[in-house]
Order: C-alpha cells, then structure tokens, then sequence
C-alpha cells in the first residue's frame, strides 16, 4: 500500500453515551484512554481524525493535547491526530461524521487528503487486528464493509467520490444516515469482506459490554 493510498481513520466520538454513564473514549483499558489505545492501535495509515461533541470539554481535561489537536493536527506514536468538534451532535452519529468530512474537506492537510479513503470507526467499536485491517484496506470499492459471524461491522471504508456525497446531505434529514445512503448505491458498489476478527462486531456501549470485553485482556 502507497503512501498516498493510505485511509483516513475517523473515530466517531461525539455521542451522549448515555447508556455507559461516562465518555467511551474516557474509559480506562490497559492504563490508558480508551480513545489513544484506538489510535495506536490504527497501524494501516498516519492520519486520524477525531469528532468529539458532547462532553468534548472532558476530552480537553483528561488528554490536554487534544485541544491542540483541534487547532492543527498533532503527533501521537506516530500518527497525526486531528480532533474536529460537532457543534451540533443532538443530530447523531452522522452529524459527528459530516463535521469532520467537512474539515477534510475543506483542509487540504497534506494536499491530497480530499482524494483518500476514510475508513469510519464508531467510538465502541474496538479496530481490529493489524493483517485484517491491511486486507480489508486494499478492497477497492465505493464501500467496503467487514462481516463477522454473518453479521456486518466497522469500520466502514469509504471511497472519496461517495464520502464527499455525503456533505450535500442536510443534517436534520431523515436521510442524514450512513446506512440509508449506503443502501442506495447499486449492490456492486458494495463490497462485504470476511474478517476472522470479531472485534469488528463488537458494541461496547455499556458498562456490562465493557467489563465482559476487557475482562479478556490482562491489565499493563
């Protein structure tokens, strides 16, 4: 894989998370941020991006660089990070995507950016393992999607020509969704890759969920 052909990860962090009672990319997983252990765990490109909208102030507090981050992309193990925060994130999940394709949009980071995949990763959903990852990356297709246990999963990869499609979409439509406009596009355009890897699947979106996942892995 080129250089210029690596994705953009985007980390879809902006929700309420209501249902775990604190930020997810907050929790504690091997002596580190949740958010950071997803980052370091991206070893298929150098570009991530971060939309943050409920409690980002949290964010700011706990991982002071991040505020930076939401000025210009920083370094971390590596990677440039960098956070965009959704003003209005009532909308959901789309609007936290939509705020940061259009940062990516409008910001040409290294003067190619606009023309690279992005792969979309939601907050709960743990990435999974690097030689799944570098498979499932060099699909070509206008979406590509993992499937595990004959169920669908993310990250979601996206191809330049449909991500910018979705910036024409009103954020308080009822087509402002992923999925809706995924089902639009013709079946060949779709692409379902089967990943061993069941991280992929995987919802951590609630204090039970999170314990049973990372009772799996001894603690640093």
């Amino acid at each position: 894989m080129t250089q210029n052909r690596k994705p953009i990860l985007i980390i879809l962090a902006g929700g309420k998370s209501t249902r775990m009672g604190t930020p997810k990319g907050l929790l504690q997983y091997k002596s580190n941020y949740w958010v950071l252990e997803q980052v370091a765990a991206f070893k298929t490109g150098n570009m991530i991006m971060i939309g943050l909208g409920y409690d980002y102030q949290l964010y700011f507090d706990a991982i002071p660089w991040l505020r930076n981050a939401a000025k210009k992309p920083q370094s971390y193990k590596g990677k440039n990070v960098q956070v965009v925060i959704n003003l209005m994130p009532k909308f959901g999940l789309f609007s936290t995507l939509q705020a940061v394709l259009k940062t990516l949009y409008s910001k040409k980071l290294d003067g190619n950016q606009t023309n690279k995949d992005v792969l979309v990763l939601p907050i709960d959903v743990p990435l999974f393992d690097e030689i799944s990852l570098k498979k499932f990356t060099a699909k070509e297709n206008t979406v590509v999607i993992p499937n595990s246990l004959q169920k669908n999963g993310h990250p979601t990869k996206l191809a330049p020509k449909f991500w910018k499609q979705l910036l024409t979409i009103a954020v308080d439509s009822s087509e402002a969704r992923l999925d809706v406009q995924i089902k639009k596009l013709p079946s060949e355009s779709v692409s379902i890759i089967n990943i061993v890897d069941e991280n992929c699947i995987k919802n951590l979106n609630t204090p039970k969920s999170w314990e049973h996942f990372t009772s799996q892995y001894p603690k640093d």
